[in-house]
């Protein structure tokens, strides 16, 4: 009777932990920035980045391996700095923001590297229109708590992706076709 007694209870706090470290994660946006750099005439890093997005991470255990991610951004959120460049950043030539308002990232895999805290995260971009696989490097940076006692993490994704595979042509003759792209991002568990 002992050992059932035992047996039960280790089965209970198994199926506890299991429960309590799945979870769903939602953006904190203070917090979080969804950038991009592009080479201009080969020489020089120019950066934006995306102000309006949001983003959730389904976790299955009591890290991200296996993990959903899911990301939206709106195109005409472009910021550069430069408010002339981002006008024509957001016109057919490149985004086409009217057009395709959002884009977007669905994870369909969220793999542990040899690396702990290292993910291998593919998934489909869409962006002007045109969806295609994309594989980002992902690492997760810690946990923590917010003023609010909730439990917080950081993810930092890393990536490139050519422009022409998703329509975007000559924006400028300088412009690199690679750009590389950075989400340093803070998600808070539900």
């Amino acid at each position: 009777m002992k050992n059932l007694f035992v047996g039960l209870l280790g089965a209970f706090a198994l199926f506890s932990f299991v429960a309590t470290s799945a979870g769903l994660w939602s953006l904190d946006g203070a917090h979080s920035r969804l950038g991009f750099t592009i080479t201009h005439n080969g020489i020089t890093q120019v950066h934006g980045n995306f102000t309006k997005f949001n983003m959730e991470v389904t976790t299955p255990n009591e890290d991200f391996n296996g993990a959903t991610i899911t990301l939206n951004a709106e195109a005409g959120s472009v910021n550069t700095g430069i408010e002339a460049r981002d006008n024509h950043l957001r016109t057919a030539d490149c985004f086409d923001a009217e057009k395709f308002p959002a884009i977007s990232f669905k994870s369909t895999s969220v793999k542990e590297t040899k690396t702990k805290g290292t993910y291998a995260i593919e998934g489909e971009l869409t962006m002007h229109g045109t969806t295609k696989k994309v594989v980002f490097n992902g690492v997760h940076t810690g946990n923590s708590k917010n003023y609010q006692g909730a439990v917080v993490a950081g993810l930092q994704v890393t990536g490139l992706v050519k422009r022409s595979e998703f329509g975007m042509g000559q924006v400028s003759p300088g412009l690199s076709d690679e750009v590389k792209l950075q989400a340093d991002l803070e998600v808070v568990k539900n």
